[in-house]
């Protein structure tokens, strides 16, 4: 698959056009993207973005540098910030995000709780939950009715998963971002 079906994919997406019933498989038509649903494997509901390969392969991406210490300001495998992490995942595929969690919370657009998706930024207040400033970023992998599950880069524990539903997470949460398909290269 070309990168360019893969963002149209993705900003298809993006835009909450769809909502799948079965579990479905991209394929390329001309120059349009199609979705349709395989023999049923599973009965689960799955998400138009979950289908998305680019999401998909970021998150995958992203579980592969597990248990990867905590380094300030690391941005490479010998250690990773928070910021650093999620920048080092998408740059991976053609996606740019500055490097502070404070700018990654300007990219894209702010989405609900409730619209949550694989692959977009969770952004958190700093290590007081009685500041405003956006100090820590993970990336959202899993959705489950109203739990959100992230993986992201702490300062005690390096690359992990975490719950939203975690009272440290709860006081210091700010917002969700969806990463706007724009900006990715346009190499194919």
């Amino acid at each position: 698959m070309t990168k360019k079906m893969l963002l149209t994919a993705l900003l298809a997406g993006s835009l909450g056009i769809c909502k799948a019933q079965s579990v479905p498989t991209v394929t390329e038509n001309v120059s349009t993207v199609a979705v349709s649903s395989t023999s049923a494997e599973t009965t689960e509901e799955t998400s138009f973005y979950e289908r998305i390969p680019l999401v998909n392969d970021v998150i995958s991406f992203a579980k592969q540098h597990l248990s990867i210490r905590y380094r300030s300001g690391g941005t490479t495998r010998k250690g990773f910030d928070c910021s650093g992490f999620t920048r080092f995942c998408y740059s991976h595929f053609g996606i740019a995000l500055p490097h502070s969690s404070a700018a990654q919370g300007n990219v894209g657009h702010s989405v609900d709780k409730g619209e949550a998706q694989p692959g977009d930024l969770i952004l958190f207040k700093g290590h007081s939950s009685k500041g405003s400033r956006i100090g820590h970023v993970g990336m959202i992998t899993e959705v489950i009715g109203d739990q959100i599950k992230f993986i992201h880069s702490a300062w005690n524990g390096g690359v992990r998963y975490d719950y939203l539903r975690a009272d440290y997470y709860q006081r210091r949460f700010v917002d969700i971002r969806r990463i706007d398909t724009s900006m990715a290269s346009n190499e194919s």
